[in-house]
């Protein structure tokens, strides 16, 4: 277990890079469009099959 953990440390300290201010800005912004987007598609395919499933049972109660 310590060794992993000295390891891993070693492994953020040696290897791991971070990116510039810009390109994080860069990568927020792709991240909260594609968040919207697909919470969007998610509302929208929520909302057809709601309807789909009123359709039906309206249909079967009348």
């Amino acid at each position: 277990m310590f060794t992993y953990i000295k390891e891993s440390i070693e492994e953020l300290t040696n290897n791991v890079t971070l990116p510039s201010k810009a390109e994080s800005s860069n990568l927020m912004v792709v991240v909260a469009v594609f968040s919207i987007l697909f919470a969007l598609a998610t509302w929208g395919v929520d909302t057809v099959f709601s309807e789909l499933i009123q359709l039906y049972f309206n249909n079967i109660l009348n």
